[in-house]
């Protein structure tokens, strides 16, 4: 609901001079600048820890997550926020990140925490989780879709460049929305870890895909799909 007429109050229209007012105040809904999203997957981590807390990087993780701060700051562009997934793997790899791009502000959030976003389809043998599953994950990851993913306020005059650091699975059902392709297909895209996927937002609202899970910046002795 960020199309101008969804915004605006119709039955408030003057009856005289109402096409030339209801023109303005579309034209003051209308947003008019872009957002870059910059979505960011994790770094390699422990796959053996029991909990949460002890699903920490590894080293070759931690290298990861360097080299992509490193890209990230030599793209030159200003940042305005990392918003991240409050798991450990994310939140390590946006602390390695951030030290290459100083004052830019950190957001933690729950929403982006890895999940079952929904059945996949066509389905996969070596991955079935419960079905309860898809209904809690989905909709979370539907709602950090929502919440995230879409034009700029009518408010903002300049271009934004935002970092998401989060999960594969967030990941790569975001990016189907985003695009409007059958969310069900997002299990065939496949990411590296601390790979870079970046989404383009104009102000129509139109989506572009610039890049998807952009490791070309790492040595490939470094790249890594755990």
């Amino acid at each position: 609901r960020r199309e101008p007429l969804a915004l605006v109050n119709l039955k408030k229209k003057h009856e005289e001079t109402g096409e030339e007012e209801l023109a303005s105040r579309l034209d003051h809904c209308k947003a008019k600048a872009t957002r870059h999203i910059f979505l960011i997957r994790h770094s390699q981590y422990h796959l053996d820890g029991r909990a949460d807390k002890d699903r920490t990087l590894t080293p070759l993780g931690r290298e990861q997550a360097e080299l992509t701060g490193h890209r990230l700051a030599s793209l030159g562009l200003k940042f305005d926020q990392i918003i991240h997934s409050s798991m450990t793997r994310a939140t390590e790899t946006t602390e390695i990140i951030s030290k290459h791009l100083p004052g830019v502000k950190k957001i933690s959030t729950d929403l982006l925490r890895e999940g079952a976003p929904i059945e996949p389809d066509p389905p996969v043998s070596h991955w079935k989780p419960e079905a309860v599953q898809y209904y809690e994950d989905g909709a979370r990851i539907e709602a950090a879709f929502r919440n995230f993913i879409h034009r700029a306020d009518a408010k903002q005059e300049e271009d934004s460049y935002e970092i998401f650091v989060c999960h594969a699975n967030v990941i790569r059902y975001i990016v189907c929305r985003a695009l409007q392709f059958p969310p069900e297909g997002w299990l065939r895209l496949s990411l590296n870890n601390g790979s870079i996927t970046h989404l383009v937002i104009r102000p129509n609202g139109r989506v572009a895909l610039r890049t998807l899970g952009d490791t070309g910046f790492m040595p490939p002795d470094k790249i890594t799909r755990t």
